[in-house]
This record gives C-alpha cells, structure tokens and sequence, in this order.
C-alpha cells in the first residue's frame, strides 16, 4: 500500500503543479482580453483595421487550457460542483464510500468513454493540421490533443483518489485533507 500512496502522491504534486500553472494563464487570458480591448477602441479612433483574431483565439485557448487542464486538480482539492446537502455531515468514511462509487462508477467509465470517443476526432486534427478557419487564426491540433491530456489527468487523479479513500476506509486516515498546503485561491 506504500507504493500506491507514494503514486498517489507524485499524481497529486502533477496536478498540483499544473494547477499553479494555469492560475498564471488565467491571468494571462484576462490581460490578452484587456489589452486587445483597448487595442480595438484605440485602432477604431484611428480608424484603422486591425486583425485580433489571434489574440482572440489565443484567449479562447487559455480558457479551454485552464477548463481542461484544471479538472484533475479540481478533483484533488475537491473544488468541483458538488451537491452536498447531506454529504458534510456524513463520517469521513462514508464520504468516502460515496466518493469511491462516483469514483469508479461514474468518473472512470466517463473517462474512458471520452478518450475513446474523442480520440478519432483529435487523430484527425493532427494529420491535417487543422487550422482555424478565420483569417491568422491559430492552430487547432495542438489544443485538441489537450482533450484526450485531460482525460488522461482525471483518470490517474482517479487512481489517486481511490487510494486515498481506501486509506479512510481502512482508517489509515481520518479524513482526507484536500487543502493541505495549498494556497487559498482555488481555480
């Protein structure tokens, strides 16, 4: 169980490590919106036309980069949608009896189901090199492969998951800490 606790935990530090990283795109993506904001008011006053399609789609990409990227670290932290009127107040072991039935019946199987469904899709993506279809758009190939690297990211914080709620059950753990040195801004 050792070995399983220490992959748990070099998969927690990834998506915590990604996690950090798409905070400073969140950033990135709100000053790409700001600045060609102000670009657009200032080169209509000029009365010139400017293309801000790739600043447009670039920000388009960071969001679908935080959207897809963060999902594994949501789940480590616990900060995904939950509706939990009865679920605080249960016993950290019956969280996580709860938690491991979304886990391995809901969680994985969907996973598994978008990687194979989406997989076709992005194999096509790449051997074109689709592009955007709007004038200086960007590449689209590189940001769909992310779909299938998210799925991927939530499969192995599944498997990470599963071996802590084992450790509660097992009362290894009292309960399992998802903010344990982590900042207090969550994505």
């Amino acid at each position: 169980m050792q070995t399983l606790r220490q992959i748990s935990s070099v998969i927690d530090g990834l998506n915590d490590r990604i996690g950090f990283v798409i905070r400073w795109m969140a950033l990135g993506m709100v000053l790409i919106g700001a600045v060609s904001a102000v670009v657009r008011y200032f080169a209509r006053s000029q009365q010139w036309t400017l293309n801000l399609t790739p600043a447009t789609e670039a920000q388009w990409y960071l969001f679908s980069i935080i959207f897809l990227l963060g999902a594994a670290y949501g789940l480590n932290h616990d900060v995904h949608v939950r509706v939990d009127v009865m679920y605080e107040r249960l016993s950290p072991k019956a969280q996580a009896i709860i938690d491991m039935i979304g886990t391995l019946f809901f969680l994985i199987p969907f996973s598994i189901l978008m990687l194979y469904v989406s997989f076709p899709a992005v194999r096509s993506s790449w051997s074109v090199r689709e592009m955007s279809p709007d004038p200086g758009g960007l590449p689209r190939y590189p940001i769909k492969a992310l779909i299938l690297v998210s799925f991927v990211l939530l499969l192995l914080q599944a498997f990470s998951q599963i071996v802590k709620q084992v450790d509660v059950l097992a009362g290894n753990v009292h309960e399992l800490d998802h903010h344990e040195g982590e900042p207090e801004a969550h994505v």
